[in-house]
């Protein structure tokens, strides 16, 4: 599954490892459907490396999950971040 995210520079599409994150998935699908990205400002930027995004205009320093309390980190390691991508 993926979601786009549209930015006044163009769109960058997000795959989401539903089946190898469940409930981080779920966690992060909900939030996109109730527009709590929405309006979120690219707050790192670092030319020809990376941006970094997520941190809603509304809850800067972060929020709670869908579920009202935090849950356990679904870390796997055969999802990398040693290439291109998010």
């Amino acid at each position: 599954m993926s979601v786009t995210l549209h930015t006044t520079l163009g769109d960058i599409k997000i795959e989401v490892f539903c089946e190898s994150v469940p409930k981080t998935a779920e966690n992060f699908l909900a939030l996109c459907a109730s527009g709590y990205y929405d309006a979120s400002p690219f707050h790192r930027l670092i030319p020809g490396f990376m941006i970094q995004t997520g941190a809603p205009i509304s809850s800067p320093k972060g929020g709670t999950s869908i579920w009202h309390e935090p849950f356990e980190d679904e870390i796997r390691p055969s999802l990398r971040h040693n290439a291109r991508g998010i």
